[in-house]
């Protein structure tokens, strides 16, 4: 069996980020594996800012919205695990993109040369998904690295 030495833990920020770091943080715990948290800032949103400034131009330029924007989603991430994850870490490195959460998965696994895609089927919007399918879908389609999903019982809910 192949050693793991190189997780990528994909977090939106949504209710199911933690339950992605706690099972990150159990498979990294067992093999001391690097981890480093990826955050995408969807492109699709960047592009609807740009629509808006061009209706509503501001003092803001785009630039300056996705400086503000990485930063935010750095500082909740880090306040994410400061809250739940302090001792461990030292063992995570944040990293946030931009582009299409999918493609940016992918080719960030790829080139950091990643043994391990951990992520939630589910997200921040399930309307998203019946429009666009979801990245978590696309993640396990085309990704050559192996990709675990991780699931919380009391958040998913299943049609019986």
């Amino acid at each position: 069996m192949k050693e793991i030495k190189k997780i990528l833990a994909c977090v939106d920020l949504s209710e199911y980020s933690l339950i992605t770091l706690e099972y990150t943080l159990t498979l990294a715990g067992q093999t001391d594996a690097k981890i480093t948290v990826l955050n995408v800032i969807n492109q699709r949103d960047i592009h609807a800012v740009e629509m808006a400034y061009k209706v509503y131009p501001l003092q803001q330029n785009i630039d300056t919205y996705i400086k503000g924007l990485t930063q935010t989603r750095i500082q909740s991430l880090k306040q994410l695990i400061r809250d739940n994850f302090f001792d461990e870490k030292s063992k995570l490195v944040l990293r946030i993109e931009t582009g299409i959460p999918y493609e940016v998965i992918i080719n960030t696994a790829e080139a950091e040369d990643t043994d391990l895609i951990v992520m939630a089927n589910k997200g921040r919007s399930n309307l998203s998904r019946v429009f666009f399918g979801s990245a978590a879908e696309k993640v396990f389609r085309h990704s050559r690295v192996p990709v675990v999903s991780v699931r919380d019982k009391k958040l998913f809910k299943r049609g019986k």
